[in-house]
């Protein structure tokens, strides 16, 4: 069968699902920082400007070097230049639906809003640390945290002192916000 006729996935919107990213919640918005816009951006920038362009440039050269069906070059660069496509497409629509906000107006408030970096106690006083972002710039290995994530939701709208419920796969747990910290307005 001819490779025309085949489908490459069976999940008709994969580009929401790039890079593990899970996607919106129904009528959700994408939240984001201006700082995470940014990565995100220079990112699109990069793929579209650096690396699509040389990767088309080792196709092209791949593919004057005869049986195309036995290439490892040109069979791997179009494999990549998928991925790059697939990435872009992402991105793009990502950014296009972004909604930027800026955590810094709330500099020195006590109440958990996008954008705060949140230090409460579990029920054996253990302090956790975690900065609540947009799921496009969230990285767990960071203690970021994305704002539709279960202790997002149970954090946001507190205030410092408030006593918590999170539901757990474990169970229920009783958590208090002990600091919560915005970074500070740029200086203009």
């Amino acid at each position: 069968m001819s490779k025309a006729f085949t489908k490459e996935s069976d999940n008709g919107d994969e580009d929401d699902e790039v890079g593990g990213l899970p996607p919106l919640p129904p009528g959700g918005k994408n939240y984001i920082t201006p700082a995470g816009y940014e990565r995100l951006r220079a990112e699109l920038l990069s793929l579209m400007d650096v690396e699509r362009p040389k990767v088309v440039e080792a196709v092209h050269w791949a593919a004057k070097n005869g049986d195309r069906s036995e290439n490892g070059d040109y069979l791997y660069g179009k494999k990549r230049l998928r991925e790059i496509d697939r990435r872009i497409r992402f991105l793009t629509k990502r950014l296009e639906i972004a909604e930027v906000t800026d955590p810094s107006v709330h500099h020195g408030s006590d109440q958990v809003f996008f954008g705060a970096t949140v230090t409460y106690a579990d029920e054996s006083g253990e302090e956790h640390t975690v900065t609540i972002l947009g799921i496009d710039e969230a990285e767990s290995a960071q203690r970021q945290v994305s704002w539709i994530a279960p202790i997002s939701r149970t954090l946001l709208k507190a205030r410092v002192g408030d006593a918590l419920k999170l539901v757990t796969p474990g169970g229920t747990q009783e958590i208090e916000v002990v600091e919560v910290v915005y970074p500070a307005p740029a200086s203009r």
